[in-house]
Formats: structure tokens, C-alpha cells, sequence
């Protein structure tokens, strides 16, 4: 139980550097929005078992708002990810050298510290059920973890998800 408490609490510290971006349409009355439903295809550049974590944490998380789901929605909602390999900085530096009077020999190289990150773009847009207009949409960049296990890829759709829809609706 520590180990879970202390990775969440991990989780979220590399969440927090992490900042949200939106857009949305001005125009629109947020307040119009009631039920929801996701996209047929929704999680583009997710696996289908992340497919699966990120529904059951929206479904909470906007049923906690106050949104109902729906078969006949007000909005849809379309998921994506990106991900890319990350510049890793953190490296040990090994070098050997031999140096002369008149010249040098030199051989370095850097050994990645803590494993392979990726760069993770989320994206969650909410569209317009009557006319098919995107409305809202926000995008979270983080750094992840190349290799995590199933846990600690819930409690990230959790931390990230959470921290996106603290900014609707705009204010």
C-alpha cells in the first residue's frame, strides 16, 4: 500500500510541472452541455486496454461534474494521444583519456540515468452533437515512463484527466 500511495504521489509531483492548454469557442453556452458520449474510435494512439482506463476515469470524473451519459448526447468526446521519444539529459558521463605532450586521445559517451522517457501529448475535445463543432478542447503535455505497469498507468489517466477538466468549463 505504500508503494501505491507513494507512486500516486510521484505521479502527480510529474503532473504538476505539466501545464494545460485549451481553446474553446467563445460563443458558445457552456451550460447547454448535459450528457455525453464517446467517439466510436476514440483513443487514437492508445492501446486498447489505455482505451478502456481512460473511458472508466472520464466517466467518473464527468458523471462527478454533474454530465450523465447518453445515447442521444449533447456532446461527443474524441481522446487522443502522441506520444514521442524524450531528449533524455540525465547521463553519467564515462571518458577516458591520454594526452601528450603534443596530442590527445579521447573516448566519452553518457549512460541514461532512470530509463527511457516519452513525450506525451493528451488531447480531449469536446464536440458539438447537433452540428458536429468542436467546442472545447485541451492538450497536456508530460514526460511518461517507456515501461509502466497497468497501476501506474491508471493513476496517470486519473492525475491527468482530473488536471484537464479543472479547466472546464472556461472561465
Amino acid at each position: 500500500m505504500k508503494k501505491v500511495s507513494f507512486l500516486f504521489l510521484f505521479l502527480l509531483v510529474s503532473c504538476s510541472s505539466s501545464k494545460v492548454m485549451i481553446d474553446y469557442d467563445a460563443e458558445i453556452d457552456f451550460s447547454n452541455f448535459k450528457s455525453y458520449a464517446f467517439y466510436e474510435d476514440v483513443g487514437k494512439g492508445l492501446n486498447e486496454f489505455d482505451v478502456k482506463r481512460v473511458i472508466t476515469v472520464m466517466n467518473a470524473e464527468l458523471q462527478q461534474l454533474g454530465f450523465l451519459p447518453s445515447d442521444n448526447p449533447d456532446f461527443f468526446i474524441n481522446i487522443k494521444s502522441n506520444i514521442s521519444e524524450a531528449q533524455n539529459n540525465n547521463t553519467i558521463g564515462i571518458g577516458i583519456g591520454n594526452g601528450g605532450i603534443n596530442g590527445g586521445f579521447g573516448v566519452s559517451g553518457g549512460i541514461p540515468i532512470g530509463g527511457k522517457k516519452l513525450n506525451e501529448e493528451f488531447t480531449i475535445e469536446f464536440v458539438n452533437a447537433q452540428n458536429n463543432i468542436l467546442f472545447w478542447e485541451a492538450i497536456l503535455n508530460s514526460k511518461i515512463k517507456e515501461k509502466r505497469k497497468p497501476e501506474e498507468k491508471e493513476l496517470h489517466f486519473k492525475a491527468i484527466i482530473s488536471k484537464i477538466l479543472e479547466k472546464y468549463p472556461p472561465k
